[in-house]
């Protein structure tokens, strides 16, 4: 998987447990990955890339020139997946435990599973768990307006004039958007007129259907979503938003962009900006105090959505004023409906996650949360004990609170299906003491992703996947995702909800491989695979990048997988919808394959950016915006959007 710098306040590694006696690994089934079609690796197998460098040092920009000779190619991502893995060693006696600790797989003891329902949370006005505030953005930087250009005539494709030494800059900023990233969301109207309010990059924390829709082997449904084809998938660029000016050599976060049938709106700095999804003129904006911090990846039913954001501008006296304000926007008059803040005693709680789940808005921290309806009337707020808090909830079609139990060391998550108007616990689901973080994938159906034994070795967040029953909370089956095999991650060390590259639906978990060699010279490739949530193990489908090209699942779109296709240097990117029965591929939208469009493309990767594909229309923007070097004077784009007729 794609080795990002440490998130903040994650603690260098340290020792770790080994799986308990009564309940060995559950390795992915003989045979591998099932990736035998591809090229296995030869000679000179790629080593896994070292992580990027601060912004300061620009990371190597995807290839977007002609193929170099031999000498000069650039490095390939970790080697193709392997066959089988080893059967699992003996179970070792524990370690005592080390700071930071190890991870350990869940156990079966009696009582791990199905637990009795936990008190429903405190009423109403209950101070939160203190414990550590949460970390400050980074940044020091003014407000400044983003004006959409519009694509200059004489550029094939409509698209602005573009440089390649942007892919080199833009590459530099992006190299540390790992540690905040940014949500990515896409929201429209299904057929029966509820929201299709499923993540686009990041996976989903409310994937479709929860049970095995009985297809056998295959699995999957062969039942479309609303994207269809066009009769020409071929792409224009629609408009351009400038990076908005950074002062005093800062960095500053612009996380957060949502698509309707009508905006694409986006954070700048300080402020949120709805442009005309077409067109690219501003529609409206919302000014704000300070930075978004955080931004929920879903909706309500009429395109609500909600954000935390720093009460004031950061300054070099005082670069971080906490992530206080919790604030509902309303993305089709754009207009900040209301602004909330909690305390733990007279101090602000500075928040570290917020996400919605039908019209409950749900914030967590170290020390203490709590959940608003739309009104802005506190809910709930988490019961206050000595030793438990909520460190964050997943949304969407279900709540889900990861509840960090024990002192560090020897904490034990509890993983808890909530009632979002109440805060009654529904079910949970506890983990192996050890496992100090964990990410909500999904929420329904319910998949966790933790980094067990720190074993993920690549700083993904990821080696292993919990597939939990909502109602019951006993564990459906754990899949292992080696680091040198998939390319996912998760980010549960600071938000808890962020995890990109991968998706769920019909029962199953969408990963891709990581990057191998291809047929052609030089080139690089990868796949997508299925796994089964009710046994855990591969279903045998494959969608294959193609060669030179490198495919990363969006979102759902009903019984179909969408995808991003990041393009070899000849090549626009495209979008492509997968059957989910078939796996068979159907092209939606291909970029322009000129030089300046794919100089832009270039440097915003899905790994480090937000994606919003909807109706024949994709969006690539920043999670960061910095000061630009003096050294140039090309344009740096925060947002693109790109067409098809």
């Amino acid at each position: 998987m794609t080795q990002p710098p440490p998130p903040p306040q994650q603690p260098p590694p340290g020792g770790g447990f080994g799986p308990p006696p009564d309940q060995p690994p559950q390795g992915p089934p003989a045979g591998g990955p099932n990736l035998d079609k591809a090229p296995q690796p030869g000679y000179g197998y790629p080593q896994a890339p070292q992580p990027p460098q601060a912004p300061q040092t620009p990371p190597p920009a995807a290839p977007q020139t002609p193929p170099p000779p031999p000498a000069q190619q650039p490095q390939p991502g970790y080697g193709y997946p392997q066959g089988a893995p080893q059967a699992p060693q003996p179970p070792q006696a524990p370690q005592a435990p080390q700071v930071p600790p190890g991870y350990g797989y869940p156990g079966q003891q009696p009582g791990a599973y199905g637990q009795p329902p936990q008190p429903p949370y405190g009423q109403p006005g209950q101070p939160g768990q203190p414990g550590q505030p949460g970390y400050g953005q980074p940044g020091y930087a003014y407000p400044q307006p983003t004006m959409p250009l519009q694509p200059q005539p004489g550029q094939p494709g409509g698209g602005g004039k573009f440089n390649a030494q942007l892919a080199i800059i833009v590459a530099a900023v992006v190299a540390i958007a790992l540690i905040v990233g940014g949500g990515v969301w896409y929201s429209t109207s299904k057929d029966d007129g509820k929201k299709d309010d499923t993540a686009s990059s990041g996976g989903g924390t409310g994937g479709t259907g929860g049970t095995d829709d009985g297809n056998g082997g295959n699995g999957g449904t062969t039942s479309g979503g609303k994207e269809k084809a066009p009769a020409d998938p071929s792409a224009n660029v629609l408009f351009q938003v400038p990076m908005p000016e950074v002062k005093n050599d800062s960095t500053v976060v612009v996380s957060g962009s949502w698509l309707t049938d009508k905006t694409y709106a986006k954070s700048g700095i300080a402020e949120i900006v709805g442009y005309d999804r077409d067109k690219g003129g501003e529609q409206w904006t919302i000014p704000l105090a300070g930075p978004v911090c955080q931004a929920s990846r879903h909706v309500t039913d009429d395109n609500k959505t909600a954000i935390l954001y720093q009460p004031a501008m950061p300054t070099k006296a005082d670069p971080s004023h906490g992530c206080s304000q919790i604030a509902l926007i309303d993305l089709d008059a754009g207009k900040k409906l209301w602004t909330k803040t909690l305390k733990t005693g007279d101090q602000l709680i500075s928040l570290d996650n917020v996400t919605i789940s039908g019209d409950t808005i749900a914030v967590g921290s170290t020390s203490g949360g709590g959940a608003f309806d739309v009104s802005g009337k506190l809910l709930w707020s988490p019961k206050p004990t000595d030793s438990c808090y909520d460190a964050g909830y997943g949304g969407g079609e279900k709540l889900v609170a990861v509840r960090k139990c024990g002192t560090y060391g020897q904490r034990q998550l509890h993983i808890q299906t909530i009632d979002p108007k109440s805060g009654k616990v529904i079910s949970e689901y506890k983990m192996t003491q050890g496992i100090e973080y964990a990410s909500v994938v999904s929420t329904n159906p319910l998949v966790v992703a933790a980094d067990v034994g720190d074993s993920a070795g690549d700083g993904s967040g990821i080696s292993d996947f919990f597939s939990i029953d909502n109602k019951t909370g006993k564990l459906r089956t754990r899949i292992s995702a080696p680091g040198e095999q998939f390319a996912a991650r998760c980010e549960g060390v600071t938000r808890i909800e962020h995890c990109n590259l991968l998706a769920v639906g019909n029962d199953r978990l969408y990963l891709p491989t990581e990057e191998h060699d291809g047929s052609g010279e030089y080139s690089q490739t990868n796949e997508i695979v299925a796994f089964d949530l009710s046994t855990g193990k591969q279903t045998g489908q494959r969608a294959d990048a193609g060669d030179g090209y490198t495919i990363s699942p969006l979102r759902m779109d009903g019984g179909s997988l969408i995808a991003y296709k990041r393009p070899p240097y000849d090549k626009g990117g495209q979008i492509v919808s997968i059957d989910g029965g078939s796996f068979k591929q159907t092209k939606l939208l291909e970029n322009p394959a000129t030089d300046s469009v794919r100089d832009v493309e270039a440097g915003m990767s899905p790994e480090y950016s937000e994606l919003l594909y909807g109706d024949g229309h994709l969006f690539m923007s920043k999670v960061y915006a910095s000061k630009r070097s003096g050294s140039t004077s090309e344009k740096e784009y925060l947002a693109v959007g790109f067409g098809t007729s």
